[in-house]
């Protein structure tokens, strides 16, 4: 039903009756990995293994977990061997297609996904996935008629929901915007049945906690027996900002190595999650943190002068992060309000990120985090963050990255205009996006929905603040 907090409840409880009961570490497996905590679906897919070897179901999930954890080499490992024991296993061909269409490869994608739906036309993730792979055109009606019968045709909600997004894509690429919009509303609603309720409260209480517990005087009493590391690169903002975008640019460096989203911050978070919210991390979580977390880019890459940590999340954690890695470099890229929030809306998200399936919703999410990074740029050290524009990125590609290199201490790279040949793993929704020559059609694009985008429009005002 896609009500993954509370399977993992269940599941929880279930594995503390029957340890080795490997049905409920596999089933706890799944709802983390929907949650985004990719580092502890592994963990629990690995115990489901352990206690049942030879159900190759769970061996696929394993290769899904790895390739969400960026370990793209392992993943294929892990489908390839299942198809050598089982031929016919389609969640691993499905797995193949996906490290494809991540690596860019997306010709190889679109045979490995008909591949598996000519076997299996019941798999409508499939078909939804096919819109991801390239830009859609009037050529592809079939695609559409297809993908409507499908999604009328009484399929699970969480299925009907990827197809309804990827229908709103077809009719925004072929510019029918009164139909896209259509579409992504249909979506949303049907999502939000799946998803715990956005809680206004709750966020700006979380954002009092943030601006009381990080003061200016606590980032500089949280130096004492910090780590001096220079490796992390944080590229951070909200979703669908252009971070993906940046990243990439970066990771185009031959000394940098992208490692995608990370969730180890989100996982600090909710282990010392009380803690956190009331005072400064005593000092020696701290260097377990720091050298947990190198540890990590360690086995990501050995030789890499920095490895970027690209979670738009890790806006929320900048207090934290701030404390363990004070001279660790963070980038946030900012975008025009009513195009960020409006592409949220537009994506289909993690149902944990539940403000993003209602416009009003987003109005909220989006000053709490305007105002937060408010406060985080008054009290992070001096030359720790640069604000990158991506209307001004776009509109300039070189000189601003010749200035996010000169703020990242590296020299001059020319392969870093040349993003979109870079050879690496983006598991993002702009897996695509990153893969094409720098473009200026999403500058403003929400002007194509301006008659159905109401509350958004109020937020335009904190783009006037900002760039006074």
């Amino acid at each position: 039903m896609g009500h993954f907090k509370e399977a993992e409840i269940y599941f929880r409880r279930a594995v503390d009756v029957e340890p080795e009961f490997a049905d409920a570490h596999s089933g706890l497996g799944y709802a983390l990995q929907a949650l985004g905590r990719f580092g502890q679906a592994e963990a629990s897919i690995r115990r489901a293994i352990q206690y049942n070897p030879e159900d190759i179901g769970v061996q696929c999930s394993l290769g899904r977990a790895l390739l969400l954890l960026g370990r793209s080499r392992e993943a294929e490992a892990c489908f390839l061997r299942v198809l050598e024991a089982t031929p016919s296993q389609l969640d691993a061909v499905l797995g193949l297609g996906d490290i494809a269409r991540f690596e860019g490869r997306f010709e190889e994608a679109e045979a490995l996904y008909r591949q598996a739906f000519d076997s299996n036309p019941r798999l409508s993730g499939v078909w939804a996935s096919l819109a991801l792979l390239r830009k859609m055109s009037t050529t592809d009606g079939a695609w559409l008629k297809k993908a409507e019968e499908i999604a009328a045709s009484g399929i699970a909600t969480t299925e009907e929901v990827g197809l309804r997004f990827s229908i709103g894509k077809y009719w925004d690429d072929v510019g029918d915007f009164d139909h896209a919009f259509q579409s992504y509303q249909h979506a949303n609603e049907l999502l939000k049945t799946t998803a715990r309720k956005y809680n206004r409260n709750a966020r700006t209480a979380f954002v009092d906690d943030m601006v009381r517990v990080y003061s200016k005087e606590t980032m500089h009493k949280a130096r004492t027996g910090a780590s001096a590391s220079k490796r992390p690169i944080f590229v951070v903002g909200m979703p669908r900002s252009g971070t993906s975008l940046v990243e990439q640019i970066i990771a185009s460096h031959p000394r940098v190595k992208g490692a995608g989203e990370l969730g180890f911050w989100t996982e600090v978070l909710l282990e010392h999650v009380a803690l956190i919210r009331q005072s400064l991390l005593p000092e020696q979580i701290r260097k377990n943190a720091a050298e947990a977390y190198l540890g990590l880019l360690a086995e990501l890459s050995d030789d890499s002068l920095h490895v970027v940590d690209k979670a738009p999340v890790n806006s929320e954690y900048l207090g934290i992060i701030h404390s363990v890695f004070p001279s660790a470099r963070v980038i946030y890229t900012g975008r025009d309000a009513i195009d960020t929030c409006l592409s949220c809306y537009f994506q289909y998200l993690s149902p944990a990120l539940s403000y993003t399936m209602d416009l009003s919703d987003l109005v909220h999410y989006y000053r709490e985090h305007h105002r937060l990074m408010a406060h985080w740029r008054t009290v992070l050290a001096p030359g720790t963050l640069l604000d990158v524009p991506y209307e001004g990125l776009v509109a300039d590609q070189e000189g601003w990255t010749r200035k996010i290199l000169h703020f990242l201490d590296l020299d001059w790279d020319a392969r870093c205009l040349e993003f979109h040949r870079t050879a690496r793993q983006v598991t993002t929704s702009s897996s695509w996006q990153v893969r094409q020559k720098i473009y200026s059609s999403s500058v403003r694009r929400w002007r194509n929905y301006e008659k159905f985008v109401g509350p958004l429009l109020e937020l335009r005002q904190l783009d006037v603040q900002a760039a006074s």
